[in-house]
């Protein structure tokens, strides 16, 4: 059996869960031997291999600066895909995970002369390092951070002293969002050298991306998806067969309308490591060598997908794909 898309991982110890707010809790996980841990950069997450084969991704909330440590806030989602649930009732104080290298598809701009956060919910999870970062560097920043309830709303301790100074503004809509932040008003006007970032539940996400659209300069809106982005097309598309090559093998494979590369791999014997499968977490992302995608998902920046592709939705507008795999 041929392992695909392989990827760097290891052991972290659980040294701490802390309540955040209601249904959201901190785990903060460590080298089991005290070491340093990979470096990452803000905005990145990380996969975690959950019992009975689950992998979930989470974004790192904690400063870059602390090897040391990383730490994911979780929000238990009981109608969710699973990994949440598990990780609030499974998991405990001392637990070994395995993790993957941190990997960062919401990268900060380090050009840029100010920056605007927007997070729904548990989306604020990239934002927290993102911040940090900011205040590290001296950078103009403001973030608006929308719940439901102030018992909905985590790192509150971190956050307050922020709002003080003007960084941080909070948005409570008690479950009616036309009673939040009105995104389309904040988003009307952008300053000149502003970028932004959005990450949030599907209605925030698309409410965001749709004043994004009609507002901002392409090339300066930034998003990151946490489940699959509300479906906007008027008609599906269309699927054709095509072939995918594999180079260290040589091996071709007829993908046909009805399955994806990914369905047909696996069942070649071929072990990809996958989560989501809807195309927004980048656990499949592949390198290809020769052939056009159709690129179908909602992470990778153009400057990615002249590389890579995510295995899991996207198809082929040539007869042959060839994959580095």
């Amino acid at each position: 059996m041929t392992q695909a898309n392989p990827k760097t991982l290891f052991n972290v110890r659980v040294h701490s869960i802390t309540d955040l707010a209601e249904d959201i809790r901190a785990f903060e996980l460590v080298d089991p031997k005290g070491g340093d841990l990979a470096a990452f950069t803000a905005g990145a997450h990380i996969d975690i291999h959950i019992d009975d084969g689950l992998v979930r991704q989470f974004s790192l909330c904690n400063s870059p600066r602390e090897r040391h440590r990383y730490e994911i806030a979780v929000l238990n989602e009981p109608d969710g895909r699973g990994g949440s649930l598990a990780l609030h009732e499974k998991v405990s104080e001392g637990d070994i995970l395995t993790v993957s290298e941190p990997r960062n598809h919401f990268r900060l701009v380090d050009d840029a002369v100010r920056h605007l956060l927007l997070a729904g919910g548990i989306g604020v999870t990239p934002m927290m390092a993102m911040m940090e970062t900011l205040e590290t560097v001296g950078a103009d920043y403001v973030i608006h951070y929308c719940t439901r309830t102030p018992l909905n709303t985590a790192f509150m301790d971190r956050l307050i002293p922020l709002a003080e100074q003007g960084k941080v503004f909070f948005h409570h809509d008690g479950g009616d969002p036309s009673q939040g932040l009105d995104i389309d008003a904040t988003l009307d006007n952008p300053r000149a050298g502003t970028h932004l970032y959005y990450c949030g539940p599907p209605g925030f996400m698309s409410a965001a991306a749709s004043a994004a659209v009609d507002h901002w300069p392409e090339g300066t809106a930034h998003f990151e998806y946490f489940t699959p982005p509300e479906e906007d097309r008027d008609e599906p598309l269309e699927n054709k067969p095509f072939q995918v090559k594999i180079v260290s093998s040589g091996d071709i494979f007829d993908i046909p309308a009805d399955e994806t590369i990914i369905e047909v791999l696996r069942g070649a014997g071929l072990t990809i490591d996958t989560s989501c499968e809807d195309g927004y977490c980048a656990t499949c992302m592949t390198r290809y060598l020769e052939g056009e995608p159709e690129h179908r998902d909602a992470v990778l920046d153009d400057e990615d997908r002249a590389e890579f592709v995510l295995i899991c939705c996207a198809r082929s507008r040539t007869p042959v794909l060839v994959l580095d795999l």
